[in-house]
């Protein structure tokens, strides 16, 4: 780190000659639909009389502009006008805006919907919000993660501390799907609960990322497998004029960034990012050392007007270790004991995964055609030694699994005459393995489950989609269908039992109000996990399982009362059908998931039914001159059935969920943000102590044994936090340097979590029988406290 911070000064003193009007924005005009370019159309900044008009090749360019941060509106007769909000310029390199405009089909008289910073979607009217780039690089406390900002939405809640699981109105973490440039990533998190999602940071970097636009309903038909969200992540595009790069000193991790052209047709992002998280977990006297290093890759040819392709990759190495000197120096019992515990159950665990894809997109006249093919693969190893040591009588857990998915998907996209049809087909081939060896104990008794499993299978898909306004634009409506399904089993074979039909309607009051609602059925397919769990006769044990279906009900208001600002109010209500459930724990899977590990690896039914309901309000201020923001609040109830029936709170019933955030730009390239987050405490399922205590359960767990009879009956306290964010800019001729300072939890406050529960230890560290059981060890409480002071510098160099 010393050397990096030198090399740091070095560039700095070697690059100190600043020019304050060097900044360039430039892009293309084209219709959305056939690639064509649109000559003379006005891009101008926000503002201001500063712009350009399109050339004959749709090309524009706006120069000798100050760094710092515009809104850039495109406008052109016939077409839908636009506005890109926060287009970052600088004097390192030009920012590419490419300008996609939609044919305006206006009638006389029809009601007109005044240009909005925030996106319009016919087919998703409601339940989507938009961000980009900035506003996460700039969240307080969201150490440039995607995850951590989406947690700041309406809808979503989070689960323990120093994870990005993503708790989408009180469904369970493994109901989300990601996708980059139109190519589906399972998981988005390094060390991912394999079963679920989620972990404890994200995999994908920020300096790529031109937006997102999250979906926690209305999803399109066009994706699929997905029950509580969609996230769709769009990369920047490459710079064809020069070849720069950019270095990343965060609180966790070292990053290096190259954005450059090959040659006049094809442009490439490449970043790689190195983790000492491990260092700031050592520092912070944890007892596990997470490493993680990530790779990203972007190459994009414009093979000719009508022909584009983009060719993506990102993948990741992590290794989980144990910090078995974590001790050293500590004199509280109270956190050694909390150290011995967690050291005595968490596994070693390593973990690698990548995706890779291509997409095509082909141009006609009033359509296009996109061509996905992508692969992705998941290799995760997990082991665990009693007391951590290292012979085989000691072996608790030996575990390796591998999932690979080969996936293909065509799309066609049709505009004539204000419709809009989108329309096609999805296969996936589908490989898992699975080796298992594990001591658990199951209703008292101590098992060994031992197997190894081999699966493929194929997946199907097809889908469609229509919108249309109608009445002089006064209602927007899109219906759509879709079906899933798979060789898995005959259960599963018929795509007539996973039909998915949607109904999407906006009603237009006025140009500023509108009124909006969604009703929509999804499916998604079991983990493979489930699927190629095999019992002891060798047997896939749940091949009966059947997709676990979602039906969601959505109304909303929507009001605009300036083209910056935005307030909405939704209901919501999901029923969960067809879940996974535990047949040895007699629980829904859907409690599961928040936690590191496998989830899925048992037998299982489905018969778990669930639902959730709830409001949420948001009002949404978009950076314009200098001030930013958003508050949202969410109230919802999240229930499943137990073993008898009876709907009983989940696991993500955090019932209100607050988030804060405001910031403000300063004179002299400062700016300041804060971020509040309050969040209902969730359920939790009290331990066992009598069947933990037994020794032959406690010698292969090294953990306490929940009691499933008392499913979530009791409720951790609600938490709370206040993160601030300090960045200032130096744009240098050559470079820009971005410094910021980040504090988590500012006032350090602690929430209290459910208590552990150990075995009592003699001066040797080794358990203490019971004197009036032989057959039990003494068993006592750890309070179980999360929250830290976390303050960090991180520093981003372009050049």
């Amino acid at each position: 780190m010393n050397r990096v911070y030198a090399l740091i000064t070095l560039i700095l003193i070697l690059s100190m000659r600043i020019d304050a009007q060097n900044g360039i924005i430039k892009g293309k005009v084209v219709e959305a639909i056939n690639n064509e370019a649109i000559p003379f159309a006005n891009v101008i900044i926000e503002g201001t009389t500063t712009g350009a008009t399109s050339d004959m090749e749709g090309n524009y360019r706006i120069e000798n502009l100050a760094p710092g941060l515009y809104n850039v509106t495109c406008s052109y007769v016939g077409f839908k006008t636009i506005t890109i909000e926060e287009v970052r310029v600088d004097n390192v390199r030009p920012a590419v805006v490419n300008l996609n405009l939609s044919e305006d089909t206006e009638v006389l008289g029809e009601v007109v919907i005044e240009t909005s910073a925030f996106k319009q979607q016919v087919e998703s009217p409601v339940s989507v919000k938009s961000i980009n780039a900035t506003e996460i690089l700039r969240s307080p406390g969201g150490n440039r993660d995607i995850s951590k900002v989406i947690q700041t939405l309406p809808g979503v809640a989070s689960s323990a501390s120093f994870r990005n699981d993503i708790i989408i109105r009180g469904g369970a973490p493994n109901e989300n799907r990601f996708y980059i440039d139109g190519i589906e990533v399972p998981n988005i998190n390094h060390f991912a609960t394999q079963g679920s999602s989620g972990g404890p940071v994200g995999m994908t970097n920020v300096n790529l990322i031109q937006g997102v636009d999250f979906y926690t309903g209305a999803f399109p038909a066009n994706r699929g497998n997905a029950l509580s969200s969609v996230m769709e992540l769009t990369q920047i595009e490459g710079d064809n004029e020069k070849r720069t790069g950019s270095v990343t000193v965060g609180s966790s991790d070292f990053g290096l960034t190259f954005n450059g052209y090959v040659n006049d047709k094809t442009t490439i992002l490449l970043s790689a990012r190195r983790s000492y998280l491990q260092l700031l977990f050592q520092a912070l006297k944890l007892p596990f050392l997470p490493t993680y290093n990530d790779f990203q890759y972007k190459q994009t040819t414009n093979i000719n007007d009508k022909n584009k392709l983009v060719i993506m990759g990102i993948g990741a190495i992590d290794d989980f270790s144990l910090n078995k000197t974590v001790n050293e120096g500590i004199t509280n019992e109270e956190d050694i004991k909390r150290n011995d515990y967690i050291l005595g159950y968490l596994p070693v665990n390593t973990q690698w995964n990548y995706a890779i894809g291509a997409n095509w997109t082909h141009f006609s006249d009033k359509s296009y055609q996109t061509f996905v093919l992508s692969r992705n693969m998941l290799n995760n190893d997990a082991i665990k030694y009693k007391d951590n040591t290292e012979n085989p009588e000691n072996l608790i857990l030996d575990y390796n699994s591998r999932e690979i998915e080969n996936k293909f998907r065509f799309e066609n996209n049709y505009q004539n005459n204000g419709w809009k049809l989108n329309y096609g087909l999805g296969y996936e081939y589908a490989k898992y393995t699975n080796s298992t060896l594990n001591n658990v104990a199951i209703n008292g008794v101590s098992t060994t489950i031992d197997f190894e499993s081999k699966l493929s299978l194929s997946k199907f898909s097809l889908f469609s989609q229509l919108s249309k306004s109608i009445l002089k634009n006064r209602i927007q409506l899109s219906g759509g269908v879709r079906t899933d399904f798979s060789d898995y089993s005959a259960t599963m074979s018929n795509p007539l039992e996973q039909l998915s039909p949607r109904l999407s309607i906006a009603y237009n009051l006025n140009e500023k109000w509108s009124l909006n609602g969604n009703i929509a059925r999804y499916y998604q397919l079991p983990s493979y996990t489930i699927l190629g769990y095999r019992n002891s006769l060798n047997e896939l044990e749940n091949k009966n399982v059947k997709y676990i279906s979602s039906n969601h009900y959505i109304a909303g208001l929507k009001y605009n009362p300036q083209k910056f600002l935005q307030i909405t109010l939704e209901g919501f209500y999901k029923t969960y059908d067809n879940y996974p459930f535990s047949i040895n724990d007699s629980v829904s899977l859907a409690n599961l998931g928040s936690g590191f590990g496998v989830i899925g690896n048992e037998a299982v039914s489905s018969i778990s039914q669930g639902r959730s309901y709830g409001v949420e309000f948001s009002a949404q201020q978009k950076l314009n001159k200098s001030i930013y923001g958003i508050l949202s609040y969410t109230y919802v109830k999240s229930e499943f059935q137990d073993k008898n029936g009876i709907y009983i709170p989940s696991a993500w019933d955090n019932r209100h969920i607050l988030n804060v955030t405001l910031g403000k730009r300063l004179k002299g390239n400062w700016e300041i943000g804060a971020k509040y987050r309050l969040l209902g405490g969730a359920p939790f399922t009290p331990f066992d102590v009598a069947t933990s205590s037994q020794i032959n359960v406690w010698d292969v767990t090294q953990q306490g044994v929940l009691d499933w009879d008392k499913l979530n009956t009791e409720r951790a306290p609600l938490s709370h936090g206040l993160d601030i964010r300090i960045d200032k800019k130096f744009y240098l001729k050559k470079l820009t340097l971005n410094v910021y300072f980040d504090v988590q939890n500012v006032y350090n406050f602690q929430s209290e979590g459910q208590a552990f529960i150990n075995v009592e230890r003699d001066a040797n560290g080794s358990p203490v029988v019971n004197p009036n059981n032989p057959t039990q060890y003494n068993i006592e409480r750890i309070a179980n406290s999360n929250g830290t002071l976390l303050p960090s510098i991180g520093l981003m160099i372009d050049f």
